[in-house]
């Protein structure tokens, strides 16, 4: 998944006020074999993608001897990620039930992590175990969908299709997991899910139960991540927003010798947003999740959308009653339900989301030649879809379609007059990095030496946790798993792509429901109507 992986060129950061690292001649990636590693790496984004990539760099000897810096924008000294990130929440589903065989096995792969201190008791300690004090609880998953057509117009799989072939791939990896079949229930009718569902809400028309999946405390699961990670001693963390990256092309434009030869484009570091400092490195991997779009342009390939999340409290009776269901998604719909602890009941919607497009300070790093370090004032046309979080505005509320729609789902999902009308006691945007496809992107920009992007979570990589830094750093190394490396490769803009890619990107792998093409300051202004 390099560029040129045979190319072996020098690569020297400019000067700067702070260094995260020495620099030294690097090449991204030769063969495997042959690989050799950058002197100093730097990580923008201390999420899901940031940490675990972290760890698993510290596991591998061919980085022993790799300085390893994490920069996030969480405003909050030793808090890693900020708290407004996607991966800090409530609850995360965890599961492998995809239409997609090659993300179900690798989410598989997840699970036995996830579930080790279930699957080997006597052997793991709860307090190193992923899903251990309380981290993931085994609840069973219903993936649903309306009956309907199994293809769209354009080709894309409805949801239904979605939850039939998530279902065979399901049978599938219980078979080459030794498990038995009836672990997963087909509910071939309305009145079945309702029986399994524990709700009695008849929410879709067709699915099936499997019994080994859950959810995760995903704040508490981030926390232990960062945990893990800073008990190596091995990467420093710093609190600090990437306001732009630092390129070859800003040394060279700051008055260099004309008669010098020309270096490759290279990325070389960051500057901060807060100082004007710069943070320098080999290698720049940028996993800044749905902020990932306003330092690299994306805009033919991924956009920031903004999810609808609702939290009720509720009572120590409907806590009973409701603790003991399993995880409801319908994917037609996006709607689901996670059985709830310490009487919040969250619910929320998969869909194709909000965008927000907004002009940014300093546009995100092109085409070398074209660059935001080289060309600092910003297109007065490009407009980047950018997370609206309750981190910058504390009285931020979803919209009344979001609302409207998450009692709509609620309504039919557990049907109980008493929650029918109870207020939320908050609600939250989410925001995700959709890419058309649901596909990561995980490979080396292919325009710009010393920079790697691993983002494009499409809102399910939570569940990777465990086994998604390994993956990220075999294709730092130029090994790619094979069945990803199509997937998660830098997809450059085809002809007839519009430059503004946010309007038409949109995650069509039949799990979202909802409305393409939202606008969020058109969606608040309606509130005011």
């Amino acid at each position: 998944m390099d560029p040129d992986p045979k190319s072996e060129p020098s690569s020297k950061t400019t000067t700067s006020t702070t260094t995260a690292t020495t620099t030294t001649t690097t090449p991204e990636a030769a063969s495997f074999s042959n690989y050799k590693p950058p002197s100093s790496i730097l990580i923008i984004g201390a999420g899901v993608f940031g940490l675990s990539t972290a760890l698993a760099l510290t596991k591998r000897a061919e980085f022993a001897s790799s300085t390893i810096t994490i920069l996030d924008r969480s405003p909050e000294p030793g808090v890693f990620p900020a708290r407004d990130a996607s991966s800090i929440d409530s609850s995360r589903i965890i599961r492998s039930d995809y239409a997609d065989l090659a993300y179900a096995a690798l989410a598989a792969e997840a699970q036995a992590h996830w579930r080790q201190h279930l699957t080997h008791p006597r052997t793991t300690n709860p307090k190193d175990a992923f899903g251990g004090e309380g981290r993931y609880a085994e609840s069973g998953f219903v993936l649903a969908g309306d009956a309907g057509p199994l293809t769209r117009e354009d080709g894309s799989c409805t949801g239904i299709a979605y939850a039939k072939k998530s279902w065979v791939n399901a049978l599938a990896l219980a078979q080459a997991e030794g498990r038995s079949l009836s672990s997963i229930h087909m509910l071939a009718a309305p009145k079945t899910i309702a029986m399994v569902s524990g709700t009695r809400g008849e929410f879709a028309d067709w699915g099936y139960l499997n019994d080994v999946a859950g959810w995760a405390d995903a704040e508490a699961s981030m926390r232990f991540m960062y945990e893990r990670v800073a008990a190596t001693g091995r990467v420093t963390f710093i609190n600090g927003t990437a306001e732009s990256l630092l390129t070859t092309e800003t040394s060279n434009s700051a008055g260099s010798n004309s008669n010098q030869p020309t270096e490759p484009p290279t990325v070389t570091g960051a500057r901060l947003k807060e100082d004007g400092r710069t943070l320098t490195a080999d290698l720049v991997i940028v996993a800044a999740g749905a902020w990932t779009p306003k330092l690299v342009d994306l805009s033919s390939q991924a956009v920031a959308t903004g999810q609808v999340l609702g939290y009720i409290d509720i009572t120590e009776e409907e806590q009973r009653k409701l603790e003991k269901i399993p995880i409801l998604l319908n994917v037609s719909t996006g709607f689901f339900v996670i059985p709830p602890r310490n009487r919040v009941l969250k619910v929320a919607r998969h869909s194709y989301g909000y965008l927000n497009p907004q002009p940014l300070t300093t546009p995100p790093l092109g085409a070398p030649g074209n660059s935001s370090s080289k060309n600092p004032a910003p297109s007065p046309s490009k407009l980047v879809s950018q997370p609206h979080t309750h981190l910058s505005d504390p009285d931020l509320a979803i919209p009344l379609e979001g609302e409207a729609s998450l009692r709509a789902g609620l309504r039919r999902t557990i049907p109980w007059p008493e929650l029918y009308d109870r207020a939320f006691a908050r609600t939250r945007l989410c925001w995700y990095t959709d890419t058309a496809t649901g596909d990561f992107i995980v490979d080396y920009h292919p325009q710009w030496r010393g920079l790697f992007v691993a983002t494009g979570g499409s809102g399910h990589a939570f569940k990777f946790l465990p086994v998604i830094g390994d993956k990220v750093v075999e294709c730092i190394m130029d090994k790619c798993p094979p069945e990803f490396r199509d997937k998660w490769r830098w997809k450059a803009a085809e002809n007839g792509d519009k430059a503004d890619g946010e309007k038409i990107i949109a995650t069509e792998d039949g799990s979202r429901g909802g409305q393409p093409g939202l606008i969020l300051e058109e969606e608040f202004k309606r509130n005011t109507e």
